[in-house]
């Protein structure tokens, strides 16, 4: 499916499927993930900030964010001795959140719909 929409891709060009086998490679560390989505929820974090939220070692933390950043997901913003991290851009956490629905039809097996199909209260 298009990410704009739900028309069909049609042809992709081989290093496009390469640089997206690298997205979820990127995507596939839960600290990543969780990173991914308190910045989404959050909008801009320091490391300190975002490392207390997933009680997570602050160079652990670090570390996923320079990877983060070397794929273009994250950028930085310096606000005096302070270096904030935000999203580039809702991508990362639409495929995430894709991936979370598809999470949710492997373990509800059947017997009942998934979370994001139920009707909400």
């Amino acid at each position: 499916m298009h990410a704009h929409n739900d028309e069909p891709l049609g042809i992709v060009e081989p290093e496009f499927v390469d640089l997206a086998a690298e997205v979820f490679t990127l995507l596939s560390d839960p600290t990543r993930i969780r990173i991914l989505l308190e910045l989404d929820r959050a909008g801009e974090l320091a490391v300190g900030e975002l490392a207390a939220a997933l009680e997570k070692p602050r160079t652990g933390v670090s570390q996923h964010l320079a990877r983060l950043r070397m794929a273009r997901m994250v950028t930085t913003r310096h606000e005096g001795t302070k270096v904030l991290y935000a999203l580039v851009d809702e991508h990362p956490v639409r495929v995430i959140a894709e991936a979370v629905r598809q999470a949710e039809h492997t373990v509800a097996d059947g017997t009942q719909p998934p979370r994001h199909h139920r009707p909400q209260a």
